[in-house]
């Protein structure tokens, strides 16, 4: 029987919507140790969330910050992430985060955690490139976000959720090309990418944990699947 492997892309935003979430990280270390007795492994990536945001938001206000000057912020903020998670899960997790999951990275521990290595790219991206270093074609994309809307739900108060949707469909709805701060379900490069390794992404909300505990038992759930 083929291991079991989950990349779960976890966004900024559930780690530190604010303040960092407490009750969230208590919530997702059970979920996770309970999975791992069932024998799955997982690739946590994490994301900067709203601290990343205000750092460049920061740069951009007093200096002409270039995109990859305010990649860099982001790549520290969400390393702090990993390492907040690594240390979360103790024994469980690899000692060290993997920046650069394209490369071979073993699984000794139950939990890999990983980060991001040059500018350029989102946590969604490297979610992908994980996914393809260890061979699995379905990644969890952990967000505050429900759904896949047809339009922007910030703006547009009669938009439809979608709950299944190709690749081509999806990146029709989302912008060409990648920026730092990009808020989108899942990034323009990522989803290109991830259309070409023929993988599946779900989106969901991170709230409550018992969705994502649904989907990792194989029960339904609340979310979209993109594929």
């Amino acid at each position: 029987m083929k291991e079991e492997i989950f990349i779960i892309s976890l966004g900024g935003s559930l780690i530190i919507p604010d303040d960092i979430d407490i009750d969230f990280l208590k919530d997702f270390k059970e979920l996770i140790l309970s999975q791992i007795k069932k024998g799955k492994k997982f690739v946590i990536i994490t994301g900067g969330g709203r601290i990343c945001r205000k750092y460049q938001a920061v740069a951009k206000g007093i200096s002409n910050s270039s995109p990859e000057d305010l990649d860099w912020i982001g790549i520290a903020s969400l390393k702090l992430n990993a390492e907040l998670l690594r240390v979360i899960f103790g024994e469980y997790a690899h000692d060290e985060i993997i920046s650069n999951l394209s490369n071979n990275f073993s699984f000794e521990k139950p939990i890999v955690i990983g980060a991001a290595y040059k500018p350029g790219q989102s946590t969604d991206f490297d979610a992908v490139l994980g996914a393809k270093t260890v061979d699995a074609k379905k990644i969890i994309n952990l967000s505050n976000t429900d759904y896949v809307y047809d339009s922007d739900p910030k703006t547009n108060p009669n938009v439809k959720k979608i709950e299944k949707i190709s690749w081509s469909e999806y990146r029709k709805l989302i912008p060409k090309e990648w920026n730092p701060g990009l808020n989108s379900p899942f990034d323009p490069i990522a989803s290109e990418m991830a259309q070409k390794e023929g993988m599946e992404v779900i989106i969901m909300n991170g709230k409550p944990i018992d969705n994502l505990e649904k989907y990792l038992n194989g029960e339904e759930f609340l979310g979209t699947v993109i594929k």
